[in-house]
């Protein structure tokens, strides 16, 4: 069975840090690329950030210089590192592994930035 499992969200004040975990199993984790996703109420959902299987990184303009993802294949790993944070940013952040035409999602995790 694959499994994406989110962690690390919670509420920050704005400008504050937190740092996301994917934990992925039931897939060979370094041929995939991994992305994070956000979604806010009555918006659609919106690609974050990106890391290929091997290390390409993009990112939206919207966190670009603020977000880092990153990627740990002997853990099976996925992170986003998030510094500088607005009330903007709140979101419930999915993790997803795509490869070809085939993707899998996680559960999400909410990032709340109040203050």
């Amino acid at each position: 069975q694959v499994q994406l499992v989110e962690s690390g969200g919670g509420l920050v004040q704005p400008g504050g840090s937190l740092r996301l975990s994917c934990a992925a199993s039931g897939i060979t984790f370094n041929l995939y690329d991994m992305e994070w996703y956000r979604q806010a109420p009555e918006k659609q959902r919106e690609l974050v950030a990106s890391i290929a299987s091997g290390g390409t990184t993009n990112y939206a303009d919207s966190v670009k210089g603020r977000f880092t993802i990153s990627r740990d294949n002997a853990k099976n790993a996925m992170y986003l590192q998030m510094n500088s944070l607005k009330p903007e940013d709140t979101a419930v952040y999915y993790c997803n592994a795509q490869r070809r035409f085939v993707g899998y999602w996680g559960q999400g995790t909410q990032v709340t930035v109040s203050s």
